[in-house]
């Protein structure tokens, strides 16, 4: 993989200095205020441009390890503040960090290789994912930053809400609540521009309807998910609060590192073959986790530790998703689809020995060690098995951009 350049992603202390920055230089057209608090007391703020009742809502740092929404997100508000077009009749809204505590536990904000990028890995158990929440939890336990989030909405009945998402290692999609027609040609285009691939059989869009080439469309209530076994389901997140303004929502997805093999619609020869082969590497590969897990020495007070935590949650999903991927016929028989899923079963219990080995570093050290050496082991082979290169955080954030702009475009030609 080849090094970071001299860009890295923005932190959210950084984030907030810049929108302040902006309000500072707007004051007229800009505002910057505080709509909530995280469960540790960390302020969410929202950006705003213009004063249009017509809004964009624009969610940044909703997953933690995803950090490419930060930057994507300043650039459009400069955006929004230069081009009098955007601003045409529409308002523009920015909510900085949908999960500033998670922000403060990832800690690989200019990552020089996925090894490097684990090191520092926090991701936190689904029920603690603001988007995510609503789909695992009743309505009366749901986290303060989910509820901030459902305020923002409620207030603003934005036509479009964009969550800025991203992958560690693959390609660019977007998921869609409702289909936004004539976005699939600016996405491609921009990612062909930049080098980035399509990720067209994505994993986490498994059987949902295309409207072109990485652009997918999330299925009707009533159809059954790809992955019966996981507990979350978009269409209880946070993603469909604003059907009920007439809205939609666009999440946008862009890789830090690409890797060709999420790119390629041709079939596969024997797609229910390679994924009982990863079925059986996933829970191969995480039974190892667990036997650290099982070994080591753990305080009472240990358990209450959210990268212990996340760990455990993502473990827990494993024997119900091996299951769930050696079902026939595969929800998708290509080798985009084999090459995506293969990453997603890499991905669980790399991630959950990262975030134990953390959680471990002091208290265990032997077993931290043996953890240490898995994430090495798996970063490698990850990294090597997909030909993995570095995307510039430059154009992870122009394409996210121009992406977000296309489809706040359409969907406004749409909602007119």
């Amino acid at each position: 993989m080849s090094p970071l350049p001299e860009l890295c992603y923005p932190t959210v202390a950084e984030l907030v200095s810049s929108a302040r920055a902006l309000a500072a230089q707007r004051p007229g057209l800009c505002v910057l205020r505080q709509v909530g608090v995280s469960r540790a007391g960390r302020p969410l703020h929202l950006l705003s441009v213009g004063h249009a009742r017509r809004a964009v809502l624009v969610v940044a740092g909703a997953h933690a390890n995803e950090p490419a929404g930060g930057g994507t997100l300043l650039a459009l508000a400069r955006r929004a503040l230069q081009e009098r077009e955007l601003r045409d009749g529409t308002s523009w809204h920015f909510l900085l960090c949908a999960d500033p505590d998670g922000a403060s536990l990832h800690v690989t904000s200019a990552p020089r290789s996925l090894y490097d990028y684990h090191l520092g890995f926090f991701r936190p158990a689904g029920p603690e994912q603001p988007e995510w929440a609503p789909s695992v939890l009743p309505p009366d336990r749901l986290p303060p930053e989910t509820r901030a989030l459902l305020g923002v909405i409620d207030e603003l009945r934005p036509y479009l809400q964009v969550s800025l998402h991203g992958t560690d290692l693959g390609g660019s999609w977007v998921q869609l609540t409702r289909d936004v027609p004539g976005l699939a040609e600016p996405f491609a285009k921009s990612a062909a521009e930049l080098h980035i691939p399509v990720e067209t059989g994505a994993s986490d869009a498994a059987g949902w309807p295309a409207s072109g080439p990485g652009v997918r469309v999330m299925p009707a209530p009533e159809a059954g998910p790809a992955y019966p076994s996981l507990p979350d389901d978009a269409r209880h997140s946070t993603w469909y609060h604003a059907h009920r303004y007439g809205g939609l929502t666009a999440v946008v997805e862009v890789p830090m590192w690409a890797g060709d093999l999420v790119d390629d619609p041709a079939p596969h020869p024997a797609p229910a073959a390679a994924l009982r082969v990863l079925a059986n590497r996933l829970l191969r590969d995480a039974g190892e986790v667990r036997r650290v897990l099982r070994d080591t020495r753990l305080r009472p007070e240990d358990t209450d530790d959210p990268l212990l935590r996340a760990a455990a949650w993502g473990l827990d999903l494993v024997p119900g998703l091996a299951a769930d991927l050696t079902r026939t016929p595969p929800a998708d028989g290509t080798r985009a689809y084999v090459g995506s899923v293969d990453a997603f079963a890499r991905r669980v219990p790399l991630r959950a020995a990262a975030m134990l080995r953390r959680a471990l570093h002091g208290t265990d050290e032997r077993a931290a060690a043996r953890l240490e050496h898995l994430v090495a082991l798996w970063s490698d082979a990850f990294a090597v098995h997909f030909r993995a290169r570095w995307v510039p955080v430059e154009h992870q954030v122009e394409h996210q951009s121009r992406t977000v702009v296309a489809t706040a475009l359409h969907a406004r030609e749409r909602a007119a």
